[in-house]
C-alpha cells in the first residue's frame, strides 16, 4: 500500500486524514511532493516519507505556492510502486502514475485553478496579491492544467470525497459520482492537555487556515464590536501580516500550538466559531469532542457535520451583524455534553478507516478481475 499526498508543509484538515490514513494502513509509504518537517504535524517524523527533486528547493519546500506550476509535472513524473494507492489529493495528487489501482480522496478540486474568484475571496491587505496571482494563473496556465487535471482525476479507479458539497463539486467539474466518506476528527478529547500562557477559559475561538476563503478576517470585523469578549485565532498562513496589523486588542493570534494546546483551546473555549467556507466541517466534529459547540457559516461542509441547536447555530451570511447573532443564540442556547460528544463520535477513526479498506478492497478486485 502506498499514500500519496499533495504537500506535507502545512497543519490542517487533510494532512489529519493522511495521518488516519498512515494509521490505518500500517507500513504504507508516504509519497508527496515537498515535505517540510517543522511546518507541519510532528507525527509525520515517524513515518515512511518519500519527496519529489522539488523538495531541494527550499522555498518551495517551506511555501509549494511558490512553485505553483512545478507541482502538475512533479506529480506527472512520479511513478508510484505498491499493490494499491490511495490518492489524498486537494490540487496535484491524483496526477501520479501507478500500475496499481488507485483511489482518490479528493478534499476538494484545486479552488485556485477551478474557483479563483472564489480562491480570492475576501481578499484584503497583503492578500491582495494572493488573489490576483490565482486570477491569473488560472487565465493563462489555467486551461492545459485543466485538461490535465480532468485526465488524471479520470484515470482513477474510485473516488471518494469527504462532503456532500464536494461531491457536487467533482460532479460539476469532473462529471465524476463520487462516494462520500467524511474522515474522522483527528484530535479529540483524552489525550494530553496544555494551558496556553496569559489565556482564560471564556473565549471565542477560531481555528483555521489564515487564507482568504476562510473568512477570517471577518472574526475581527465581528470582535471590533464586542470589545467585553475575548477571541482567539490559532492557524497560519499568507493573511498572517494582515491579521496582525488589523487585530483589535480583544483577539489573540496563535500561529504555533502544540495538539496539547489546541485541546485546551478546544476545552476551555466558549464556543467555535467558524466562519470559513469549509469543504467539510471537521473542527466542529474536534470542538463537539470537548462538548464545545460552534457557530458556523451555514455552508457546504458545516451543514454535514453540525446539528443545529444541538451541536451548534449557524448564521446565514458574513455581515457583522448576522454573525454577531449567531454568537448571541449559542451564549442563549443550553447545549447537552452528551450530544456533543456522541456527535463526534459518530465520525470516528474505526467507521472511516473500515470503509477505506473496503473500498480498496472493492478497486482491486475490479482492476484483477
Amino acid at each position: 500500500m502506498a499514500i500519496v499526498h499533495d504537500y506535507l508543509t502545512q497543519k490542517g484538515g487533510a494532512e489529519r486524514v493522511v495521518l488516519t490514513l498512515a494509521q490505518g494502513f500500517p507500513g504504507a509509504r508516504i509519497y508527496t511532493s515537498c515535505y517540510e518537517p517543522g511546518g507541519t504535524y510532528d507525527d509525520f517524523r515517524s513515518l515512511d516519507i518519500t519527496t519529489s527533486p522539488l523538495n531541494h528547493i527550499g522555498p518551495i519546500r517551506r511555501d509549494p505556492r511558490r512553485g505553483v506550476l512545478l507541482l502538475a509535472p512533479a506529480f506527472a513524473s512520479l511513478k508510484v510502486p505498491g499493490d494499491a494507492l490511495i490518492v489524498s489529493s486537494s490540487a496535484w495528487a491524483h496526477g501520479v502514475h501507478a500500475d496499481a489501482p488507485v483511489v482518490v480522496y479528493c478534499h476538494s478540486p484545486a479552488r485556485w485553478l477551478h474557483q479563483p474568484e472564489r480562491y480570492a475571496a475576501g481578499s484584503a491587505g497583503g492578500s491582495r496579491n494572493l488573489g490576483l496571482a490565482a486570477r491569473l494563473l488560472s487565465a493563462t496556465a489555467g486551461v492545459p492544467l485543466r485538461r490535465w487535471d480532468q485526465r488524471s482525476m479520470h484515470r482513477a479507479d474510485r473516488v471518494v470525497v469527504n462532503s456532500t458539497a464536494i461531491a457536487r463539486r467533482v460532479a460539476d467539474v469532473y462529471g465524476i459520482e463520487a462516494e462520500v466518506l467524511p474522515p474522522a476528527p483527528a484530535l479529540l478529547a483524552g489525550g494530553e492537555e496544555a494551558p496556553v500562557a496569559d489565556l482564560e477559559p471564556g473565549f471565542w475561538l477560531t481555528v483555521a487556515r489564515l487564507l482568504p476563503y476562510k473568512n477570517v478576517t471577518s472574526v475581527l470585523e465581528v470582535a471590533a464590536t464586542r470589545p467585553a469578549e475575548r477571541f482567539v485565532i490559532v492557524g497560519d498562513g499568507p493573511l498572517r501580516d494582515t491579521i496582525v496589523a488589523t487585530a483589535p486588542a480583544n483577539v489573540r493570534l496563535l500561529t504555533e500550538t502544540t495538539d496539547a494546546q489546541l485541546r485546551w483551546l478546544y476545552r476551555s473555549a466558549s464556543g467555535l466559531l467558524a466562519p470559513a467556507h469549509e469543504d467539510f466541517g471537521l473542527t466542529p466534529l474536534e470542538a463537539a469532542s470537548f462538548a464545545t459547540p460552534t457557530i458556523a457559516l451555514r455552508a457546504l461542509g458545516h451543514l454535514d457535520t453540525i446539528i443545529e441547536g444541538t451541536t451548534g447555530v449557524f448564521f446565514d451570511d458574513l455581515a457583522v451583524s448576522s454573525i454577531s447573532r449567531g454568537l448571541d443564540t449559542a451564549i442563549e442556547t443550553r447545549f447537552d455534553p452528551a450530544d456533543l460528544e456522541a456527535q463526534a463520535e459518530r465520525f470516528g477513526a474505526d467507521r472511516f478507516v473500515a470503509r477505506m479498506h473496503e473500498i480498496v478492497a472493492d478497486a482491486t478486485s475490479a482492476a484483477a478481475g
